[in-house]
């Protein structure tokens, strides 16, 4: 079954080396030979895929173009192939399992297309314990909260009522964890509405800050959440009164 591909903005082109003709780096097998193509460094895991960079891809589609490359790609089929050929495969094989399972997660997705365009939210955090300027309020109030618990649990204070406060510490973190969930959803569908019309580098831009500033939000509210898993399960022990 052959799924459709694609457009690409690239059309770099690689050189078959059964034949020597050239092919477009997206393409999976020489369209003059017909031979498995060594597998390009210059492509993505979208255009590999054969489907265009978008945040909402349909989970079906991408389950059945997996299944359709794994089939043309097997190693199973290559048993009496050249070398080439069986590396080929193997290397094909392997960048695809790689792609499906970056591209079926919606946050490696996101992350994944910003690195793409140079947005990597890695490097653009060099300070792991920067505070996100738009979570100061409630990172400053859960701290102050999380040091009256451990003092309370430090005491000897009844364990429900301390850990019924971690419970409530929790809600306001929740609560933007839930609004910035929203605004990814509302920024993706932005940034799909751009791929699919005009060019608009200016706008572009401001989609791809936006969407790194909430993945680098994102991770650190998970770290939060984490930091708070691990003071509920820690023993009634005294604590550091260090912050999160």
């Amino acid at each position: 079954m052959t799924l459709p591909i694609a457009p690409t903005s690239s059309r770099l082109l690689q050189a078959c080396k059964s034949c020597g003709g050239g092919a477009p780096v997206d393409v999976h097998f020489c369209p003059q030979c017909s031979q498995i193509l060594t597998l390009s460094r210059h492509g993505d895991y979208f255009a590999f895929m054969g489907v265009p960079r978008l945040l909402n891809l349909e989970a079906g589609d991408l389950e059945q173009r997996f299944r359709t490359l794994s089939r043309q790609f097997h190693p199973d089929y290559f048993y009496n192939a050249t070398p080439a050929e069986r590396r080929a495969s193997l290397e094909r094989s392997s960048y695809l399992n790689d792609a499906y399972r970056t591209l079926r997660d919606p946050m490696a997705r996101v992350e994944y297309l910003l690195g793409l365009e140079g947005f990597s939210p890695r490097a653009a955090d060099p300070g792991s314990n920067q505070v996100p300027t738009t979570l100061l309020e409630e990172v400053f109030a859960l701290n102050e909260e999380l040091d009256e618990i451990r003092e309370l649990r430090s005491g000897g204070g009844p364990s429900e009522v301390w850990k019924a406060r971690f419970e409530r510490a929790r809600a306001p973190i929740e609560a933007k964890r839930a609004a910035h969930e929203a605004e990814l959803h509302e920024m993706s569908a932005s940034w799909d509405a751009l791929v699919a019309g005009e060019p608009n580098p200016t706008r572009r831009r401001e989609i791809l800050e936006a969407l790194r500033e909430r993945v680098l939000e994102r991770s650190y509210i998970n770290n939060l959440f984490e930091g708070i898993e691990r003071e509920l399960t820690a023993s009634a022990a005294p604590t550091s009164g260090a912050s999160l």
